[in-house]
């Protein structure tokens, strides 16, 4: 069979298919590459499930194998769609050990774990990705407006192709801004229900 027929080869390696068969559920796999495979590029509905991120996981594996993973943040829209292929976001000053920037520098093959609590939906996109130095014009795109952070330089991720999770055991979380909002709103509702309470006791 050619190397990557389909898009989740990228993944499903002849090893990795090898265990699938034995433990049962190469059957499955092989009719979702029959139907297509995984997607290639980003649909609106990943591009909006994208935009929403506050939180991302970035992997990056070095020269001799060694896999890191490194997590990013900001508000939400930070990691931006570019185009159908290609997403970005800036790199934000850190702690200075550019580990992700000299395993880039090595070997371009990369990964993003995206994760919503709220709704318990997860995605995982397998690409490549580059740093890119210097570009004032790229880095003041890619910054979120009013953001207290200092953009060092700018990384560019080409998906490969990308798959969505099912839910199952993804604790649901909410982010503090979504119980405060949900706080206030509660707090109005009581504010308005005692006020009509007031009204109906002053005209009895």
């Amino acid at each position: 069979m050619p190397e990557n027929l389909y898009s989740s080869d990228v993944a499903f390696t002849p090893t990795v298919k090898a265990i699938q068969t034995r433990k049962g559920s190469r059957h499955g796999y092989e009719s979702m590459e029959q139907r297509g495979s995984w997607q290639t590029g980003v649909t609106p509905d990943l591009a909006d499930f994208i935009h929403g991120q506050t939180s991302i996981f970035f992997g990056t594996v070095n020269a001799q194998g060694q896999p890191y993973i490194q997590h990013r943040g900001g508000p939400a829209g930070f990691l931006r769609v570019m185009d159908e292929k290609t997403l970005a976001f800036a790199d934000y000053t850190g702690n200075r050990q550019y580990i992700t920037s000299g395993n880039l520098a090595d070997n371009p093959k990369a990964f993003l774990f995206l994760i919503d609590y709220r709704n318990r939906q997860r995605v995982k996109l397998w690409g490549e990705a580059r740093t890119v130095e210097g570009d004032l014009d790229l880095l003041q795109r890619l910054m979120p407006e009013g953001y207290r952070a200092r953009p060092e330089q700018a990384i560019l991720f080409t998906v490969t192709a990308w798959d969505m999770n099912c839910p199952q055991h993804i604790p649901v979380r909410f982010e503090a801004s979504d119980v405060a909002a949900l706080l206030a709103e509660r707090d109005e509702r009581i504010k308005m229900l005692e006020a009509e309470l007031a009204r109906l006791r002053a005209e009895a």
